[in-house]
């Protein structure tokens, strides 16, 4: 992609959370390599450190910091911080997420708002915090927001995500009109599998489902970080300047072979569920 893209990224500042881990440190990672200036939140100091340590290794710079995306005003603290250590922002990435599998009459308030503050609250927050600095400025930027296939079809078993998601999909695509005037971009990604360490212990805990979600894509596998983040880099490149609005699904063909990412879960009997239940980490159980 660096001779197709050359220089794509080059000194633009990219704000990332939950980019210490998973994709969020893949499109970073990515990002860096093409260039850019990167920033990370997470909930994880000593993640977020390795990662940053990780990539300075490699002539990448990283400023990172500790943050809830959920406190509004810890974010508007870490933007003080990002344009301090960098001088701008132009790009924000809404990557951090909650989310786990379960039947929709076992979820308590607490586990609905779990995955609902952090996906919906936290990305419209951190919107919000970056599109103001960007309008008072005068400054462009572009606003890359992760949802999911299932944001427009719904999905069974993951009713908090899919509600969620779709959320921040009307959001990309009312803001896309709305802040246009002000060159600033709203952008989507619809990722399908893409197997990641913490979110499979939650949404894939059993060989089983594993194995069930691969065979859902036509093309035969789960997706690979670097495809994600190499799209990821594209729609945040001024090579992408006249897409406004656009999600880009990248799932191998999955949806359209059957909507609802967790649709196939109907056929667990009630003793998979208490088998699932004792595997998912505990700090998800803890979060419901």
């Amino acid at each position: 992609m660096d001779e197709f893209l050359p220089g794509a990224l080059q000194d633009k500042v990219v704000f990332i959370t939950g980019g210490g881990t998973g994709l969020g440190k893949a499109m970073a990672l990515r990002f860096g390599q093409l260039g850019a200036k990167i920033a990370l939140m997470g909930r994880r100091l000593d993640v977020l450190e390795d990662t940053a340590r990780e990539f300075a290794d490699q002539g990448i710079p990283v400023f990172v910091r500790q943050g809830d995306v959920r406190n509004p005003e810890r974010i508007a603290a870490i933007f003080d911080d990002v344009h301090a250590h960098y001088g701008r922002m132009d790009v924000l990435v809404n990557n951090a997420a909650g989310n786990f599998i379960s039947p929709t009459e076992r979820l308590s308030p607490h586990a609905v708002d779990a995955v609902i503050n952090i996906v919906l609250h936290g990305s419209l927050y951190c919107t919000l915090e970056a599109g103001k600095r960007w309008i008072a400025a005068g400054q462009k930027g572009t606003v890359l927001n992760i949802v999911t296939t299932y944001a427009w079809t719904g999905s069974a078993y993951v009713v908090p995500s899919a509600v969620a998601k779709a959320g921040v999909l009307a959001m990309t695509r009312s803001l896309a009109v709305e802040w246009a005037r002000y060159n600033i971009r709203q952008v989507a990604i619809a990722p399908g599998p893409f197997p990641t360490e913490g979110a499979w212990a939650r949404l894939a805990p059993t060989p089983e489902i594993e194995q069930a979600m691969a065979a859902r894509v036509p093309l035969g596998r789960s997706g690979q970080p670097e495809e994600l983040a190499n799209l990821a880099a594209f729609l945040i490149s001024d090579y992408a300047a006249f897409i406004n609005g656009e999600v880009v699904t990248i799932d191998g063909g999955e949806w359209l072979k059957g909507a609802g990412e967790f649709n196939m879960l109907t056929q667990l009997t009630p003793e998979d569920w208490q088998r699932i239940a004792a595997l998912i980490p505990r700090r998800n159980r803890e979060q419901s």
